[in-house]
């Protein structure tokens, strides 16, 4: 590279690389310095310079002006440095110019090696702050390798890596396999931006779904929530902003032609569209059972408990395999699912209440008439009636002032022998 060149070389890497022009001659510079005190083994002071407008190198030694020379790499005698400038005195410094075609070969080399380091530089540069901005962007991406602990995805720029935390564990990948991976990390590293992608990550099927589905990506149909266990099932609460729209029907489309190409891209993970029902728990709580049908939703807010009751034939539906099924649906809502068939409600409402019958007719006086109409008014254990005001017992059909003073003593004293 001829100094001549140079200019033109810069403007042309500013234009192209957006490199400044000034930064690469102060570069140019401070390289050709350090370059030069190490070819010549001196410890000088040398100052490079690159004309702007004319690219021509130049190059100096600064010298101390002594009157007698000890050092002659570092000083000059006064009478030489007045040669070259008329007002300078001994303690001063000048500046001695070197010419030889030794430093000008130097010089070309130097150059083109900074400008090519810089290039590189610059480059890593300007693509990590590219995919730095695309974090949380969802991506093509083709498998270009495999290896033990994580798959390489070549996704345009950069090979990306799929680490194996983040893949779906039931499927094998195999080599140039197209597929979409959501951008979760991107670093900074001596060889370039390293970019981490995932194919479990919540944000992916969210994605898939703005993607595929028209009336999500315009906020018609809002996502609320979304739990998976990556490649086996999915469930996805949805609810329309507009009362013409079926939120649950939008996302699946015409012949199941939007969800299908989610499912397909999941390699197959089932999809539950689950609708999102404000203000009314138990009706969500219900809907997250699907595709299960449930008859009833009962609901302890205090402990956030929901007793959910369905038909006989739907309760393995409602359980789903290995408890998949409830265990999503719990995760979707945020409660804890207690999930029976009607059969087993009503075996376990007799044997409640065979309990409370046989612990009522233990008491003096207290027949299978009495204590029906004891437990059809709410007391269900000996220890709620000897709490309770004698004056309600009296009020219950079937029972007088005296059989209620008599039930109420022989609690009272039923509750003494317990303590």
């Amino acid at each position: 590279m001829l100094e001549g060149e140079l200019v033109g070389v810069f403007e042309q890497i500013e234009r192209e690389k957006g490199i400044p022009k000034q930064e690469l001659l102060v570069m140019i510079e401070s390289a050709l310095s350090s370059a030069f005190r190490k070819h010549s083994g001196n410890n000088q002071s040398l100052e490079a310079h690159i004309d702007a407008e004319t690219g021509i190198i130049s190059a100096f030694i600064k010298k101390k002006v002594v009157d007698e020379v000890t050092d002659s790499a570092n000083q000059i005698s006064l009478e030489e440095a007045l040669k070259m400038d008329a007002t300078v005195k001994v303690g001063d410094e000048v500046k001695v110019e070197i010419k030889t075609e030794e430093f000008g070969r130097m010089a070309a080399q130097t150059a083109k090696q900074v400008i090519m380091q810089r290039i590189r530089e610059t480059e890593k540069e300007n693509l990590y702050k590219e995919m730095k901005e695309r974090e949380g962007e969802v991506v093509n991406g083709i498998v270009h390798r495999i290896a033990k602990r994580s798959i390489i995805v070549d996704i345009g720029k950069v090979e990306a890596i799929l680490p194996n935390n983040e893949r779906i564990r039931n499927h094998n990948y195999s080599m140039g396999e197209r597929l979409k991976v959501l951008i979760i990390k991107v670093e900074q590293t001596p060889q370039g931006p390293q970019v981490i992608v995932s194919r479990i990550n919540l944000e992916l099927v969210k994605a898939l779904f703005d993607y595929e589905v028209p009336e999500v990506h315009d906020k018609t149909v809002e996502i609320k929530n979304i739990v998976r266990e990556p490649g086996i099932r999915c469930k996805v609460a949805v609810i329309s902003n507009n009362s013409k729209v079926d939120p649950v029907g939008a996302c699946v489309g015409v012949k199941g032609i939007r969800i299908q190409a989610i499912i397909n891209e999941l390699h197959g993970e089932r999809m539950d569209l689950v609708p999102y029902v404000e203000n009314n728990m138990e009706k969500y709580i219900g809907n997250s059972l699907n595709p299960a049908k449930v008859l009833r939703v009962a609901l302890d807010t205090e402990k956030r408990n929901a007793r959910v009751t369905v038909a006989d034939d739907m309760l393995s539906l409602a359980i789903g395999k290995l408890g998949q099924n409830v265990r999503l649906a719990a995760r979707l809502t945020g409660w804890h699912i207690d999930i029976k068939s009607e059969g087993q409600r009503k075996e376990e409402e007799k044997t409640k209440k065979d309990g409370v019958m046989k612990a009522l007719l233990e008491l003096p006086g207290v027949g299978v008439k009495t204590a029906e109409n004891l437990a059809g008014y709410g007391f269900v254990s000996v220890e709620s009636i000897a709490g309770a005001d004698i004056s309600i017992l009296e009020g219950i059909s079937g029972i007088g002032k005296a059989m209620a003073k008599k039930i109420y003593k022989a609690a009272k004293v039923w509750g003494e022998k317990k303590t």
